[in-house]
């Protein structure tokens, strides 16, 4: 089997609440998805997807992902698809990092793999150790009263698991998180993410006032260095995201930082491929782990789904389904939740039919 053509497809994801809102102003209705489609001689394609919440959330944003992914397609032409990390060593030859134009090249070449073989992915990778799951929801950035209003009515659909935006003001946060945690029932779990909009004045202050209510706290300044600060003045648990890139920013994140566990997103560490390297590092750490990326849709859950299925029992802490938060579907809203929870895919692959009509094709290398 040989790769033939890899095709870059686009199409825009509106949210499904109107505008979503993190600190430092970071604000958008609707993000620009990008979806890979790698084809092989024998009629065979697979899936991937990357969509970069905007370009001030992470060092990556929609053009420059689909620049990287044509920079990398042409030197995949040719390839045996089911040699996943000779592809991915392909890829660091042509262009250094670039995690977020590498990770859905990989989803997709993963996908294959799985039609090929008619196993799910999870299958391949370990096997189902979660039968399902429960999904959480991001809250977006408004005023406590609203904050609370959101909650509400998600927990009336099922969701028992929140991630408030926060990262402003510490005393305006402070409140924001105190209303929530008031007004949910002792098993609802709640975070306040900061998504690194605090400097280590604020982060300090903001936990503070937090106090000792029983919430987490993610991601509170934009640097390892300056959560490890923040870490010694807290007495929250302490969960990172966006500065675990690699091996060693996990390493230390747990024995400088104190982290109780870290959010795993697969485009910010290049894709399905590695984001197993760290998540099994994560588990053999004895972290908790929540699966993700950093926004998305049918695809991008799909790939989310099968690395949730295979956590270790006991380690796995939240799950997102990007496909609920977003109004369109390229494979009929699959997979789908129910009652705030999500269950492992059996088909082969990611599990999915890509409706290509919905999209708009961009390039078509061959």
């Amino acid at each position: 089997m040989k790769v033939i053509g890899i095709d870059l497809f686009g199409y825009e994801l509106t949210y499904r609440h109107g505008t979503y809102v993190m600190s430092g102003g970071r604000a958008a209705a609707a993000q620009e998805a990008t979806v890979v489609a790698v084809r092989t001689d024998e009629g065979l394609t697979g899936y991937g997807e990357v969509c970069t919440l905007g370009g001030t959330y992470l060092p990556a944003f929609s053009a420059a992902v689909r620049a990287g992914i044509a920079e990398m397609a042409p030197a995949l032409i040719g390839r045996d698809p089911l040699d996943i990390r000779g592809a991915l060593r392909v890829m660091d030859d042509v262009l250094l990092e670039q995690r977020a134009s590498k990770s859905p090249i990989d989803i997709a070449l993963w996908d294959l793999l799985g039609r090929v073989t008619g196993q799910p992915i999870s299958g391949l990778t370990g096997g189902i150790q979660n039968r399902d799951f429960p999904l959480y929801e991001a809250v977006p950035l408004e005023s406590p009263e609203r904050m609370v209003a959101f909650v509400e009515a998600r927990m009336a659909e099922g969701i028992r698991r929140f991630q408030l935006k926060v990262g402003n003001e510490p005393e305006l946060d402070a409140e924001r998180t105190r209303a929530v945690a008031a007004a949910v029932p002792d098993d609802v779990v709640v975070l306040a993410d900061s998504n690194g909009g605090w400097d280590v004045h604020d982060a300090i202050k903001a936990v503070k006032l937090i106090g000792d209510i029983p919430v987490y706290v993610e991601q509170p300044c934009r640097s390892l260095d300056d959560n490890i600060l923040v870490a010694k003045r807290m007495s929250q648990q302490l969960i990172l995201d966006e500065c675990i890139v690699t091996l060693d920013d996990l390493y230390r994140a747990k024995y400088e930082a104190g982290i109780s566990a870290i959010n795993l997103k697969l485009s910010r560490v290049g894709g399905f491929s590695r984001a197993l390297q760290i998540r099994d590092a994560a588990q053999s750490l004895g972290l908790k782990v929540s699966m993700e990326d950093t926004w998305g849709g049918d695809v991008t859950s799909a790939a989310v789904n099968h690395l949730a299925a295979t956590t270790e029992p006991g380690k796995l802490f939240n799950v997102s389904y990007f496909n609920d938060w977003t109004n369109e579907h390229v494979a009929g809203h699959r997979p789908r939740s129910v009652n705030g929870r999500g269950s492992a895919i059996t088909a082969p692959g990611l599990g999915l039919e890509i409706d290509e009509s919905g999209m708009e094709l961009l390039a078509a290398i061959e």
